[in-house]
């Protein structure tokens, strides 16, 4: 590690990721601390990380984006990397990052996450490069405060560091499609909130504009049977965003 470089914590909000936590923690060894966030799991995953030297601190779920921004803000120093627990640091991006941070040119940096579906580290299409803005300055940079599809908002420039942040979730496509019903539901209360409507233009054309754009334009077909069913639910989340937000619509106009 060079001596030089600004201080590094890695910041990581957990829920029962005993079965996926350890690999993290372990790529993330690195860094001179590491704050988890946990909201109250039950299968040993805060024992898990403080064996691994992690700092624990338990906290109700918030919603992704102010829960992310809690554990920044409890970080002890300035420099935070953000990480989900099913996700590791690349040998070469772990190079990247102490390198940057020898003299940071940015105040914020992405970098591309790879994503493993169905066995498979999807290299096109929708699944990469997937760029994630994780590690910044919490001085110049935070998380949005959105329920879902939550992201960093950076003041000035956001450099691009070489190497993959990957993730492997490991999770069934039962799970996987578990977890999509519920963002797709979280989307269409944020849209409904922020004034958008359903219309048939959006419920029909934004899963074929999608699919085109990730699927052909894209190249996700060279990803084989994994890209096209990543790329396939996608689409239908497309779809199901705006059908939940017609139903909202109707379910308020009734109420009137």
């Amino acid at each position: 590690m060079p001596a030089t470089r600004q201080p590094l914590s890695v910041a990581i909000i957990t829920l029962n990721a005993a079965s996926q936590l350890e690999d993290c923690l372990k790529s993330a060894g690195f860094a001179d601390e590491i704050v988890v966030v946990d909201s109250g799991s039950t299968d040993g995953t805060q024992a898990l990380a403080e064996r691994y030297g992690a700092r624990v601190i338990e906290q109700a779920w918030l919603g992704f984006g102010p829960q992310k921004q809690f554990a920044v803000d409890t970080a002890s120093h300035d420099w935070v990397l953000c990480l989900d627990a099913d996700e590791r640091v690349s040998p070469e991006l772990q190079a990247a990052i102490e390198n940057a941070l020898q003299s940071p040119p940015s105040a914020a940096f992405r970098f591309a996450r790879c994503n493993r579906f169905l066995g498979r580290y999807l290299k096109y299409g929708e699944g990469y490069p997937d760029w994630s803005l994780r590690l910044f300055d919490r001085r110049q940079a935070g998380w949005s405060d959105d329920a879902v599809h939550e992201k960093v908002i950076a003041n000035g420039a956001v450099g691009t560091l070489k190497g993959d942040l990957l993730h492997d979730s490991a999770e069934t496509l039962a799970i996987y499609l578990g977890k999509q019903n519920r963002y797709t539901t979280l989307a269409a209360e944020m849209a409904a909130a922020a004034g958008k409507r359903a219309s048939f233009a959006r419920l029909a054309f934004s899963p074929i504009i999608r699919f085109i754009k990730f699927y052909l334009v894209r190249q996700g077909f060279r990803d084989g049977l994994p890209g096209l069913i990543h790329i396939a639910i996608g689409c239908f989340n497309s779809f199901m965003k705006y059908a939940k937000l017609f139903e909202k619509q109707r379910s308020n106009a009734a109420l009137r």
